[in-house]
């Protein structure tokens, strides 16, 4: 399986098929507003994961129903259930897909095409079910188990394997010693503007508002984008920087995101004034 997803990471005859895909799911997703309610910005987290729990939960549900007598019923409710629920689920994934790296939007390309074939056999399980076909309506809900299952494990290595959609920043943090860091003097920090500087060999940006300065990692969470290089502006009142690569952006006062394709918080330091001199350490 090691060489197999490896050879699907390689694979750039995908790349004509997910090239043409990634600009349909741009073209058609162009509001800035339904894109970060599909990343999940409002929640903080990314979406997508969170809503596949509802339809792999009712096919799983359905396949054990379906090995008990007189369940009929409530087998067909828990396919329909599941089927209806995982069509906004695989919006939200298409619009995560399109904003990755062209290496995961392959595997990411293969994920999608088996989840496809199993919620079409769940549609014809459904189908079956509805006209009295019970038995047909079993054997597709097993087949299509079985692709969602294939498309599920493809899930998981673009996540723990190749990190989509999971903050990249966060590791940082492991490599910051205990204890408050220097990073700089307060009276040579421009006002309203970025500033680069580090912290254990791990990259961190000020922003100075008066006399409060914000210390936040510089690596951007959704691909490790330059932050240091990223644009100041105003949203929704807030001072924001925004990553230079594909335009997620964070409130320099908490962190918080604003606008994806990044689901996930920026992590902010907490800082300190000591004689003049800003201070950073771990949350």
């Amino acid at each position: 399986m090691r060489e197999l997803m490896t050879k699907l990471e390689q694979a750039s005859g995908l790349d004509r098929i997910g090239d043409r895909l990634q600009r349909a799911v741009q073209g058609t997703l162009r509001s800035q507003r339904v894109r970060d309610a599909l990343h999940g910005v409002w929640l903080g987290h990314p979406l997508h994961p969170a809503m596949v729990q509802v339809p792999v939960g009712a096919w799983i549900s359905a396949a054990v129903v379906d090995l008990l007598p007189g369940q009929r019923r409530a087998a067909t409710t828990l396919v329909g259930l599941g089927t209806v629920s995982a069509v906004p689920a695989a919006l939200a994934g298409l619009n995560d897909w399109a904003a990755l790296s062209r290496d995961q939007r392959r595997v990411g390309l293969v994920h999608a095409a088996a989840n496809t074939v199993g919620l079409a056999l769940y549609a014809g399980s459904l189908a079956a079910r509805l006209n009295g076909r019970h038995g047909l309506g079993r054997a597709l809900a097993y087949l299509g188990l079985s692709a969602a299952g294939g498309g599920a494990y493809l899930g998981g290595h673009l996540a723990y394997k190749q990190g989509a959609q999971v903050s990249q920043s966060v590791s940082d943090m492991h490599l910051i010693a205990d204890g408050w860091h220097p990073v700089g003097d307060l009276t040579g920090l421009p006002q309203r503007e970025l500033v680069t500087r580090e912290i254990d060999d791990v990259s961190v940006i000020l922003y100075r508002h008066g006399d409060d300065v914000t210390v936040m990692l510089e690596r951007c969470p959704h691909q490790s984008g330059p932050l240091g290089e990223g644009e100041v502006q105003e949203i929704d009142g807030h001072a924001c920087v925004v990553c230079p690569w594909h335009g997620s952006a964070f409130r320099l006062n908490g962190g918080e995101v604003v606008h994806g394709p990044a689901a996930n918080d920026q992590v902010v330091l907490p800082t300190r004034v000591v004689s003049g001199r800003v201070e950073a350490r771990l949350p």
